[in-house]
């Protein structure tokens, strides 16, 4: 490999007096995929930005083959081939994957002729060309997001990008679509493309990548090759201390049964007969392959999904919940899997998410009481570790863990005695995941019932009680603690067998 494309050095910024970069350096060599690693807030959000000309530096400078770019914006630096794609695609949903691919590659005069027979021909190459098996004609709305993804390093290939930033591309995706991705990258990296490797999920790091940044607190730590690094070293240089538990899991006395699900089925979200308990103080991980049914399980338990047979009890007593403000009345919560469609609204301000489920508590005959919503704002801020400069700040300035963090505190003021949470850690970094886990070990100790979806398998055996395995809609079996082991819950997801002995489908234990 040749060195310096694309370098980074001493790069600063800063935000309402809150640092975000101090310093921050990194180096891109052609050919090379260079993961950048660090905790939510850690600074890689605001670097990308810079290397794409959407935000200035305040200090340092960026180069590309050796050369400082100069007053940089979004489309200069598209012209010079430096391309990022999201988490969220940056597709227009009501445009053909012709026309997205278009927008990208062709020259935007605006006395130009449209060759569409050309232009169609030209996305279908250059589809084919990443692998992805997607007619050009198709409207991109219509795309799942592992081929929205695919559309977009289409369109980065046709604008002969040098330089491709990857922001949790895997995030979203099962493993053979990740697998597809991978192949992928694999290919560009062949044609010399420099790419910039975002990740929270670190064992796929020494898959793909060849050397690691970590940032923390906004400067850079260190730069090592992967083969040279083991996951617990990564995740010390990333925090700053050593990491003693991801899942700081703790025998908890479990009390009565607070939430009985009882052969419920909901034709609409495809879950049939499922039946499972969890008790005050219990952590129940409900796992299973992707399509399994288990959000919309949840959905169906928190009156977002009709419920065409059997029932849902809390404390012993049938509730039938035909919105989600009547679960909430009764004590239920859920924090959905998609926060930022549905678990923040992030225009508003910190302090107006938090708040939101919590309005009539917080109103009085003159209307809100502005002094008790600061108070209790300011008091989940602290209590969760939120990294903000203010609580009046909109939530889209926050990381995506921080996000996450509001998106629970919102939950966790209305004082639920059943949570549900779907995909509680998706997409954060290793603390806001031990920081989440020592949460939910609290919120348990304090007799709260709490009901994990994860698709992340480590997850769902580090911290649950007992775990219940979807599969086709119905829960296959659940385990103990003790029964859990990798090889039996992918055998349920499977259906590989029957449930081991122990506990049977829906037994209250």
């Amino acid at each position: 490999m040749s060195e310096g494309l694309l370098q980074a050095v001493g790069l600063t910024k800063a935000y309402a007096g809150v640092h975000a970069l101090r310093g921050a350096s990194l180096e891109l060599r052609p050919g090379e995929v260079h993961a950048l690693v660090g905790e939510n807030g850690a600074g890689k959000s605001t670097l990308i930005k810079i290397f794409t000309g959407a935000v200035q530096a305040d200090g340092g400078e960026v180069r590309l083959g050796g050369r400082t770019i100069a007053h940089n914006s979004p489309r200069r630096a598209r012209a010079l081939g430096i391309v990022a794609i999201y988490q969220q695609p940056a597709l227009f949903p009501d445009l053909t994957v012709a026309e997205n691919i278009a927008i990208g590659v062709e020259p935007g005069e605006w006395w130009r002729c449209l060759d569409w027979p050309r232009r169609r021909l030209r996305a279908r190459e250059l589809l084919a060309e990443v692998g992805a098996a997607i007619d050009p004609e198709q409207e991109a709305g219509a795309l799942s997001m592992p081929q929205q993804q695919l559309v977009e390093i289409a369109r980065a290939v046709g604008a002969s990008a040098r330089v491709l930033i990857l922001d949790e591309p895997t995030a979203s995706l099962s493993e053979e679509d990740a697998r597809n991705l991978f192949r992928v990258i694999r290919n560009l990296r062949g044609q010399g493309v420099g790419m910039i490797y975002i990740s929270h999920r670190l064992e796929e790091l020494s898959e793909i990548a060849d050397r690691v940044t970590v940032l923390r607190d906004g400067a850079t730590i260190d730069t090592r090759p992967l083969s040279g690094v083991s996951r617990p070293e990564l995740i010390q240089l990333m925090v700053g201390r050593e990491l003693q538990a991801v899942f700081p899991k703790r025998e908890v006395e479990r009390g009565d049964v607070r939430l009985e699900v009882r052969g419920l089925s909901s034709h609409a979200g495809g879950v049939r007969g499922a039946s499972l308990t969890v008790r005050a103080g219990e952590i129940v991980g409900l796992a299973g392959l992707v399509g399994a049914g288990r959000t919309e399980l949840a959905r169906a338990i928190f009156g977002l999904a009709p419920v065409d047979e059997g029932e849902v009890r809390l404390r012993g007593r049938p509730v039938r919940f035909s919105s989600p403000a009547q679960a909430i009345e009764a004590g239920v919560a859920y924090l959905p899997e998609d926060r930022r469609r549905h678990g923040v609204i992030l225009e508003m301000p910190i302090r107006s998410n938090i708040t939101l489920a919590s309005l009539d508590r917080l109103s009085g005959p003159l209307g809100l009481d502005a002094r008790r919503e600061t108070a209790l704002t300011v008091d989940c801020v602290r209590r969760l570790e939120i990294k903000t400069p203010a609580t009046y700040a909109p939530v889209a300035t926050l990381s995506g863990g921080n996000q996450q963090k509001v998106a629970l505190a919102r939950w966790l003021v209305t004082k639920p005695s059943v949570l549900i949470l779907d995909e509680p850690t998706q997409g954060v970094d290793v603390g806001a995941k031990s920081e989440i886990h020592a949460l939910m070990v609290e919120l348990a100790e304090q007799g709260v019932a709490i009901l994990m979806i994860s698709s992340e398998l480590p997850e769902i055996l580090g911290m649950s009680d007992r775990v219940a395995v979807m599969r086709g809609g119905a829960i296959a079996g659940v385990l103990s603690r003790a029964e859990a082991t990798p090889e039996r819950v992918l055998a349920l997801a499977l259906g590989e067998g029957p449930p081991p002995a122990g506990e049977a489908p829906g037994t209250v234990a």
